[in-house]
């Protein structure tokens, strides 16, 4: 048996210390063994591009998995802040990984990086909103992550990639791609998918689909500006987490 084929739902829930991970019930073994092992590939590359403890994929444990169960017509995968679930479709949510995985980890933020961000505010829409920012180091590289992504270079007008997403909301007629949360969350998924390793699972289509067509992924300077922002934050918070780690140890 191979080290992949051993890999299971109990694994990657023991590994990362998730909350709780279920399985919908039309999910045959045989999927759901495939599927575990995806996950446990995705879930390490992406600890290995963030450069942080397991704890950080799990948010301290607070994050729950689902694979297979419910779903929207349509919908790949969401996060549920009422519940800090985050759930991918079993046939469709490949690629989705990283951007929900965002969302779990700005809805996180909220409270810790803002005194006023509301239940379920998202970080990324508390800073748009001028909230009350925690002083911290750390906040403050988080802070300009968002800054790098929802504003021009020189932070006096809307990005290049708002006025993409909210051209594209407008021709939808709904209020989706410009929200400061999907924007972010697209942001960080081309952060992903510009760093090794590689993962499909994890992350696809910031730089050669429709939406990446459209602008709705960040592209060339600004890219860069905000792929540089993610590492230098990641890098901080992965040091501070392994202090701590360190500390308790």
């Amino acid at each position: 048996m191979t080290a992949q084929a051993s890999v299971s739902f109990i694994t990657v829930r023991r590994r990362f210390d998730f909350r709780s991970i279920e399985v919908g019930r039309w999910v045959t073994p045989q999927e759901r063994d495939r599927a575990a092992g995806r996950f446990y590939r995705a879930l390490t590359d992406l600890l290995t591009i963030l450069k942080g403890p397991e704890a950080l994929v799990s948010l301290r444990g607070s994050l729950s998995l689902q694979y297979g169960i419910g779903g929207r017509p349509g919908v790949a995968a969401h996060y549920i802040p009422a519940t800090r679930q985050l759930a991918l479709a079993k046939n469709a949510g490949a690629g989705s990984l990283a951007h929900e995985w965002f969302h779990a980890f700005d809805h996180y933020m909220g409270s810790k990086a803002f005194r006023n961000s509301g239940k379920h505010g998202f970080a990324s829409a508390a800073w748009l909103d001028s909230a009350d920012q925690k002083e911290h180091p750390l906040n403050e590289l988080l802070s300009n992550c968002f800054r790098t992504i929802l504003l021009n270079e020189d932070g006096t007008q809307p990005s290049e990639l708002f006025h993409c997403s909210q051209q594209a909301d407008q021709q939808r007629n709904v209020l989706y791609y410009a929200q400061p949360e999907e924007l972010c969350a697209r942001a960080f998924e081309a952060f992903i998918e510009d760093s090794e390793p590689g993962n499909s699972f994890l992350v696809r289509g910031t730089l050669y689909s429709e939406e990446a067509k459209a602008g709705l992924y960040p592209m060339g300077k600004h890219r860069q500006d905000i792929n540089a922002a993610f590492a230098r934050y990641f890098e901080s918070l992965g040091r501070a987490l392994f202090r701590e780690l360190a500390k308790a140890g």
